[in-house]
């Protein structure tokens, strides 16, 4: 029998600058699983840990960059796990925050401020993608659905 499990989180990060929404990416570090490859910030959960905390807590870890919005996204994430016979769900949310300044952890050699073009052309796995154009869908779409997505700080 196939398990599934909610583990760990991927969280989109924005800023708004000049009218301009720029989406945040972090390359892994080339010892790390999946080395050097762009991806959003990823994390696992921990013991009791609620899944939009797991968001706060990662971002500050990977990049010291505090939220000052944050939303769940209107998908969720998946993939699975052949070894362990296991299905992964994975929890999706978006962040806003007011500062560009990244500090990188060692988990990460490098990041970018792009536009959507470009981080979804950066990040390789396609449900990050989904994830990335469905957070940009409703950053620009109906103000009443943002708001009824957003989990207050």
């Amino acid at each position: 029998m196939i398990s599934s499990v909610i583990r760990m989180i991927d969280c989109h990060i924005v800023c708004r600058k000049n009218n301009e929404i720029k989406y945040l990416l972090l390359k892994r570090a080339p010892k790390k699983i999946y080395p050097n490859i762009w991806q959003c910030v990823t994390g696992k959960i921990e013991n009791n840990e609620k899944a939009y905390l797991t968001a706060i807590r990662e971002v500050q870890e990977e990049t010291k960059l505090t939220a000052i919005k944050l939303w769940t996204v209107e998908h969720v994430n998946s993939f699975f796990e052949a070894r362990q016979n296991r299905m992964n769900l994975i929890p999706v949310f978006g962040m806003e925050v007011n500062n560009t300044n990244v500090i990188l952890s060692h988990e990460h050699t490098d990041y970018v401020w792009c536009d959507i073009n470009i981080a979804r052309e950066k990040l390789l796995w396609n449900q990050q993608k989904i994830g990335l154009l469905v957070f940009h869908d409703m950053l620009n779409g109906s103000k009443e659905k943002l708001s009824f997505s957003e989990i207050s700080l």
